[in-house]
């Protein structure tokens, strides 16, 4: 391919990841991200062709105009894009795929100081968030997404997105169906291992509940009054409906438990939704009028846990409905 064509090439690679690109003027002239990659072929060149000093130049004077780092030895594949590029840095012995899609403050960085293979692989296809650093000789492979501020120490399989710091898998595969820029859509896999804790907690109360329904004497039938009592103070909330949802909050699973405190006082935990729910006070008004209106309670405190709602318990007492 000559350079008049190299050059069409990045051009039109700037047109189809970046939307805010309205004229080929203005991306000649006030992309610093392109500019950046058409310097670096230069030094590479140079590079290549044991020009060190000159290369290390190029390389240096390409930093201070467009604010991207890109070490004269890097390779450097087709069709690679920069947005904004300040902050970027790439080291020596990185190697950068095809069609890969870099936002500003990236860094490939080295582990180790020995003149070996140090810097990462990024290979075809990989869509890499503003602030993430990648370091050492690891591969990220094709199709994979990096989460924005996401630093990444181990292989990254191919279509994996990796988010967090350290960097977590948080899915093992992404369908290869474009560049989602949503990164507010990105999995939280620490959350996840929350909610089945969550989940896992809840069902070992079940089992808890079934056995204390079982023991004999003044005790049993203690357990079993609370019980029903609680019982009874579930049903009475079914007729309170989550304003974000529509369905009622002990389906939703928003009550997280119900404690009696003596013959008239009782404690409501509740989990939300979302974490900032506009309707808070609403929910908890409704659940004090509820449980007030039951005969012999006369004081209710109801308790906002922050916990994640766990959605995929929501989903199997659904499923498990008749």
């Amino acid at each position: 391919m000559s350079i008049r064509e190299d050059i069409r090439e990045d051009i039109q690679t700037v047109f189809a990841k970046d939307p805010a690109a309205k004229t080929t003027l203005e991306v000649i002239t006030c992309y610093p991200g392109l500019h950046a990659i058409w310097m670096h072929r230069i030094s590479h060149f140079l590079w290549t062709h044991k020009f060190f000093f000159f290369a290390r130049l190029c390389s240096h004077i390409a930093r201070f105009l467009t604010g991207v780092e890109i070490h004269p030895g890097a390779k450097i594949g087709k069709r690679f894009f920069i947005d904004h590029g300040m902050g970027v840095v790439i080291g020596e012995t990185a190697e950068v795929g095809d069609d890969v899609l870099m936002y500003m403050g990236t860094v490939l960085g080295g582990t180790s100081l020995d003149k070996v293979k140090r810097h990462p692989t990024v290979e075809d296809r990989v869509v890499i968030g503003a602030g993430s650093i990648i370091l050492g000789p690891i591969t990220v492979g094709k199709d994979a997404k990096i989460g924005a501020g996401s630093v990444v120490v181990r292989p990254v399989p191919a279509g994996a997105t990796v988010v967090g710091v350290p960097g977590r898998i948080a899915e093992p595969e992404c369908p290869a169906t474009g560049t989602d820029l949503n990164y507010a859509n990105l999995p939280d896999p620490m959350l996840r291992v929350v909610s089945r804790l969550l989940d896992r907690q809840n069902r070992l109360e079940e089992r808890l509940r079934t056995m204390q329904k079982a023991l004999p004497g003044p005790e049993g039938e203690r357990l079993m009054a609370q019980m029903e009592r609680e019982e009874e103070i579930r049903e009475a909330l079914r007729d309170v409906l989550d304003p974000e949802v529509g369905i009622d909050i002990v389906d939703l699973g928003l009550i997280k438990d119900i404690i009696i405190r003596g013959d008239d006082t009782v404690e409501v935990d509740m989990v939300l939704t979302t974490q900032a729910c506009p309707m808070v006070s609403h929910l908890t008004q409704q659940i004090q009028r509820r449980v007030e209106g039951l005969h012999g309670i006369r004081q209710v405190e109801v308790k906002v846990l922050d916990e994640p709602w766990n959605w995929d318990h929501f989903v199997r007492l659904q499923k498990a409905r008749p």
